[in-house]
């Protein structure tokens, strides 16, 4: 089970805007950042849809969490 202090803290670096989602365009910054720069829009699209409860092509914080918690 993962720390959910940390895993806030990681939420809300990834979340560059912090409105409270993470895009796919967010996600593959983060992952560039990290220094994974083969990541495309388009394969952070498909991280994201598999970790997307709603199906609204966002993820929420809940929604990392549950990811973190498998």
């Amino acid at each position: 089970m993962a720390d959910i202090e940390v895993a806030r803290k990681e939420f809300k670096r990834i979340d560059a805007d912090g409105d409270g989602f993470i895009t796919a365009a967010e996600f593959k910054t983060a992952l560039a950042q990290e220094g994974d720069w083969n990541v495309t829009e388009s394969v952070a699209e498909v991280l994201i849809s598999a970790r997307d409860l709603d199906g609204d092509k966002l993820l929420s914080f809940d929604e990392f969490w549950a990811h973190l918690n498998k």
